[in-house]
């Protein structure tokens, strides 16, 4: 965030919270690759100075764990309605944007996504009509909560930073209630230098509906100050992560200076005008070293040395970090393992262990939550500037990908042929429900109708018969 919208926000009352921000950077630095100063910058005994290699194992697990809340489809409501929210949602790249948040969650612990108008026509009475309905997806460092009640955010900021015209601007977006209860949107920008564009600014009356959704670790955040954000995950994992960083530097060391060395006598050497070794190629210089007239074994003029690769000690010590790291991130011992020389990772294990399905469901219903607030949004923004008339109550359903933990098609098939083998209604509905992500009322409908049509071509074919 910047620093001119931290002053805009304290001149206006609200206080930026730095501890938050605080926890959400070193996280963010982490997931991003990097460099820690104060960790992977290093000296040797003799004062120079050099960096650790990272292995950037954050984002492979934030990535992991990402898999696990992939969205196949949404269903906001049969006909037209459904229709207009996924494309809207398809405009906005809502699937591949909804992937990267997914990833920010475990990093940064928050993520959340406002609707806008844009080429609306303001009223003179603060309202607006007409106008592009848009999604903006923001990260946790530009987002400001600034009411929490219950542990709900009910009135927030966002900001962002874009290129326009070849400078930097950032606009800053304030969701408030006024006295009525209603939302307002107050839009303000800010050139390359913190100045405020002021012809730029404008306030929105918008309506009861909460205009924002905000998706964050369904982990209970066990951190002070942090009200209205989630828990980063990879808070408690750093010191793992830091750990794995030396183990790999430990492996990349030895297989650094693993180079065979051949130990000669100078008597077998030739020497130039400077009395330095002679060597016929580039390869001879890298692995033959001048030791001296005396060698450490007097019988042999010429003696290897091979450097030792501590594999069986680096693996014992990365399966310690990686089960360390697994059991901070929130899947056991087993996320990340090694097993016959492969590493297990999130998907595979989960998979094979259902028990540790009870984290993956806590995520899974706070993504379904933050997926149906914008949903209902979108139907509210498109009912309020567009004149339609969707209903805001009506179920929004979200399918999400089960592949890695059992075979999809194989249950699907195996639903569809007890629907057939037996007269139970309520089998085709549970069947066409997961079949094609209907809800259980339109499912209800095709069922009765095709039962409709069964009687009726039954009654046919009797009357002909007599």
């Amino acid at each position: 965030m910047e620093d001119f919208v931290k002053a805009f926000l304290q001149k206006r009352g609200y206080d930026v919270n730095e501890t938050a921000q605080t926890y959400i950077r070193a996280c963010d630095d982490w997931y991003s690759n990097r460099e820690i100063p104060d960790f992977h910058r290093r000296k040797t005994v003799q004062g120079t100075t050099y960096s650790l290699h990272r292995l950037n194992f954050a984002k492979r697990c934030c990535s992991d764990d990402a898999n696990l809340c992939e969205v196949l489809e949404i269903n906001a409501g049969a006909g037209e309605q459904g229709e207009t929210v996924n494309a809207i949602l398809d405009a906005g790249e809502f699937q591949t944007q909804y992937r990267k948040q997914l990833e920010k969650t475990s990093a940064d612990g928050t993520v959340a996504c406002y609707i806008r108008l844009d080429n609306a026509i303001l009223l003179d009475n603060g309202k607006a009509t007409g106008g592009d309905i848009q999604l903006n997806y923001v990260e946790a460092d530009c987002f400001i909560p600034l009411t929490v009640k219950n542990d709900i955010v009910t009135e927030a900021g966002f900001s962002g930073t874009y290129l326009r015209g070849g400078k930097m601007q950032t606009t800053l977006v304030l969701f408030i209630r006024n006295d009525q209860g209603l939302y307002e949107a107050e839009t303000h920008v800010f050139d390359d230098r913190g100045n405020e564009l002021h012809d730029q600014e404008t306030t929105v009356i918008l309506g009861d509906v909460k205009p924002f959704a905000v998706m964050r670790n369904a982990e209970v955040n066990n951190l002070d100050g942090m009200e209205g954000y989630g828990l980063p995950k990879l808070w408690n994992a750093i010191p793992m992560l830091k750990a794995i960083d030396l183990c790999y530097n430990v492996l990349f060391g030895d297989l650094d200076k693993a180079d065979k060395l051949l130990l000669i006598n100078e008597m077998l050497c030739q020497f130039d005008g400077s009395g330095d070794p002679i060597t016929p190629n580039e390869q001879v210089k890298k692995l033959f070293v001048l030791l001296g007239q005396k060698l450490p074994d007097q019988k042999e003029l010429i003696q290897e040395y091979n450097p030792a690769i501590r594999i069986d000690e680096i693996t014992k010590s990365f399966e310690l970090a990686l089960s360390l790291l697994s059991l901070m991130f929130g899947y056991g011992t087993k996320k990340y393992s090694f097993e016959d020389g492969q590493i297990t990772t999130a998907t595979e294990y989960i998979g094979e262990r259902q028990d540790q399905m009870q984290e993956l469901n806590r995520q899974r219903q706070e993504a379904t939550r933050y997926i149906q607030d914008i949903c209902r949004a979108v139907m509210w923004f498109s009912n309020t500037f567009h004149g339609t008339a969707y209903n805001l109550d009506s179920d929004i359903l979200v399918d999400f990908d089960d592949s890695y933990i059992t075979d999809k098609e194989a249950e699907l098939e195996r639903r569809r042929n007890d629907a057939l083998s037996f007269d139970i209604p309520q089998l085709t509905i549970w069947y066409l429900v997961e079949a094609y992500s209907l809800s259980e009322e339109e499912a209800t409908a095709l069922v009765v109708e095709q039962q409709k049509k069964e009687e009726e071509q039954n009654q046919d074919e009797g009357e002909e018969e007599d």
